[in-house]
């Protein structure tokens, strides 16, 4: 029986703008700042070198050169920029595009929802992630609260960390907008988790809404202290404990 001959993957053809932003970066890579920004994030994925004001810089130069008119290709720039990533750079340019105020308004809706859990999914890192859910998931979330808010429960029991994180993180920003029955609900959901990077996401949401409301935090933090690690105790107490915001028993 004759051998079947497999036909290798193709490599997707580079589009206009991944080509663009490719040749910048490669223009203004320094291969000894690529190293060590590798090494610090941990990343399997090599860096071009690019500090992030300059590659704030040079992602919206090239933006305005390759301009969208419409929300399917303007989507579709963003997911072959992410899939198609050489360096971790052309990740953070897709990150970029996906949050530019003049796309971000018009376009990033609840129909972008796959995208964005694809994006949070296969990038599995802080960097990434944290991002899009205090700024992308945000946005939907502000905009679009009766779709994202039961979405973000959905979200908060996920098996996946990272979604779970995203639940936790995207109300950041919100101060005494805070839809505290999502936040706490989703804190609740990922308190057992052992992981660092729950933890210390659930710290970081505390210590945030701690500003805006402290004996919410105080109160939440008393409530649950048995199910609570000392790490996101510690974060979720850290401004209080700097303005000598009365604890009672957590003093």
């Amino acid at each position: 029986m004759p051998k079947t001959r497999t036909t290798p993957p193709s490599t997707p053809p580079t589009t206009p703008l991944r080509a663009a932003i490719a040749r910048q970066l490669k223009a203004q890579g320094d291969p000894q700042r690529a190293e060590q920004q590798q090494a610090y994030m941990k990343s399997s994925m090599p860096y071009a070198g690019v500090a992030a004001p300059e590659l704030k810089k040079l992602c919206r130069a090239t933006f305005k050169v390759h301009p969208f008119s419409e929300a399917t290709a303007w989507s579709a720039a963003v997911a072959d920029l992410w899939r198609h990533a050489a360096v971790r750079e052309e990740r953070y340019a897709a990150i970029e595009l996906l949050l530019l105020p003049r796309y971000r308004r018009a376009w990033l809706t609840p129909e972008q929802v796959p995208l964005l859990r694809e994006m949070i999914e296969s990038g599995a890192w802080w960097d990434y992630v944290d991002l899009l859910a205090s700024n992308a998931m945000a946005h939907l979330l502000k905009n679009h609260p009766q779709t994202i808010t039961p979405l973000l429960y959905e979200w908060a029991e996920d098996s996946n960390l990272w979604i779970r994180r995203t639940a936790i993180l995207a109300q950041l920003k919100f101060y005494d907008a805070t839809d505290t029955k999502l936040l706490f609900f989703a804190i609740q959901h990922s308190m057992g988790d052992k992981d660092f990077f729950a933890r210390k996401a659930i710290g970081w949401a505390l210590r945030q809404y701690s500003k805006t409301d402290a004996q919410a935090v105080v109160d939440f933090v008393l409530l649950h202290r048995e199910n609570l690690s000392a790490l996101s105790i510690s974060e979720a107490l850290k401004v209080l404990r700097k303005q000598g915001y009365p604890l009672g028993q957590l003093s």
